[in-house]
């Protein structure tokens, strides 16, 4: 099973990307997390941000591969429902050889749900 986290790109420039996730009570994880009271899970939240840094180096590099390499600080707020709509903001704050550094934020209604810095490393064949 696929995970598409990023359903629109609102914003795209060299280092900055905004996407939005619309979480809706079709998507099949819902009905076990938590039955009865259905979130998005904090690590597909985390996995929003990752898709939209994705998204804005393969604008510029669309031939290499990108994984994710390390996860700090990162921290959760509200809880996203369905019907509500995960909007994403990420921003690449420094680029190596070895792999690419994030800061992002994700929120609902304008509150908080999930931020944190996170590095994209390249797969190398």
């Amino acid at each position: 099973m696929r995970f598409e986290l990023v359903d629109a790109v609102l914003e795209r420039g060299d280092e900055r990307i905004v996407t939005v996730k619309n979480v809706t009570a079709a998507e099949e994880y819902l009905g076990d997390h938590f039955p009865g009271f259905p979130i998005l899970p904090g690590v597909l939240m985390l996995e929003s941000l990752v898709q939209a840094a994705r998204r804005l180096l393969e604008a510029t590099d669309p031939n290499t591969r990108w994984v994710l390499g390390e996860v700090r600080n990162v921290r959760y707020g509200n809880m996203v429902r369905p019907g509500q709509s995960l909007k994403v903001q990420v921003e690449r704050i420094k680029a190596g050889p070895e792999g690419q550094t994030f800061q992002g934020r994700g929120t609902v209604d304008g509150d908080v749900a999930v931020q944190g810095r996170f590095v994209l490393r390249p797969i190398r064949n």
